[in-house]
């Protein structure tokens, strides 16, 4: 049942959204981390989207150090569009306005575009990757013309991308596709909906086996090789890679830390109560270890 439950969800809960319906309330927090002997030290908390409190911020992404990606609408808003907020000027710019709700953005590998999953106004409610210049100069396109079952992503190359793709029936697959033909490869089904990429560069998935057994795997994007790197925290499907190849992951209020060659259970490194956080879902973290951490979602 964990598989059916998992793939409605993506698809369910994205077309909800794009019609004004059932977003969550969640926001967005910043943490500077740093590495004291073997612990991860959080400090600097901050507030990111104050701004819209009351209303939907998720999916984190940084494009470097200083600008970070957003998907947000307002408490009465119709549908979540792009957001860019500059974390030096603290400042905010939209960065679409659509028809359609965008979700997900990250910067592609050449960093001249942002991508998004797009849900667009067709009557099946179509899931497409789409692709936006960061400079804003066209209305940009759409990287597959026709896979349309997009949930979630992640860019392997500039040329090769990851996808929760839900396919007919009640199925999702990690699948590989490859925008310079539109070839489209399904290698495993019932995954999580986040990714990562590790320091040697192999995709990080959460696999789902079964209801009670999720497990996070790496993949190697050229030979197709499977490694099983350890299990999830129970329940938690969210994570983020860190510079050092340490894997992060929160259940509820309480961030844990795995690393694969430094250690060999999840270690607690934080509970964020204090600052607000009571249920840590999607997480990002920059280039110099600045960490943005979603609560609620």
């Amino acid at each position: 049942m964990r598989k059916i439950s998992s793939t409605f969800a993506a698809i369910a809960f994205l077309a909800a959204c794009a019609n004004g319906q059932d977003l969550p309330n969640c926001n967005i927090y910043l943490f500077k981390t740093a590495m004291q002997d073997s612990t991860l030290r959080l400090s600097d908390p901050q507030f990111l989207t104050v701004f819209n409190k009351n209303g939907y911020n998720n999916q984190p992404a940084f494009v470097n150090n200083t600008d970070l990606l957003i998907a947000s609408a307002g408490p009465s808003d119709r549908q979540t569009d792009i957001y860019l907020l500059d974390l030096s000027a603290k400042s905010r710019m939209r960065m679409t306005r659509t028809a359609e709700s965008e979700f997900s953005p990250k910067p592609t590998p050449d960093n001249l575009y942002f991508s998004v999953v797009r849900v667009e106004t067709d009557a099946d409610r179509s899931q497409r990757l789409w692709q936006y210049p960061l400079d804003r100069q066209d209305e940009g396109k759409a990287s597959f013309r026709f896979l349309r079952g997009v949930g979630y992503y992640h860019w392997l190359d500039k040329f090769k991308v990851a996808i929760f793709n839900v396919t007919s029936g009640d199925l999702n697959y990690l699948s590989m596709a490859d925008t310079r033909d539109a070839a489209i490869a399904n290698l495993s089904p019932s995954i999580g909906r986040c990714f990562g990429t590790s320091p040697n560069g192999r995709l990080v998935y959460v696999h789902k086996v079964s209801s009670d057994n999720w497990v996070i795997k790496s993949l190697d994007k050229n030979s197709l090789e499977v490694t099983e790197i350890t299990k999830t925290i129970s329940g938690a499907e969210d994570f983020v890679v860190m510079k050092d190849g340490a894997i992060l992951m929160g259940k509820g209020s309480r961030l844990y830390r795995y690393h694969p060659v430094k250690g060999k259970k999840w270690q607690e490194v934080a509970d964020l109560k204090r600052q607000g956080i009571t249920s840590i879902t999607r997480m990002a973290v920059s280039g110099d270890g600045k960490l943005a951490i979603v609560n609620g979602g």
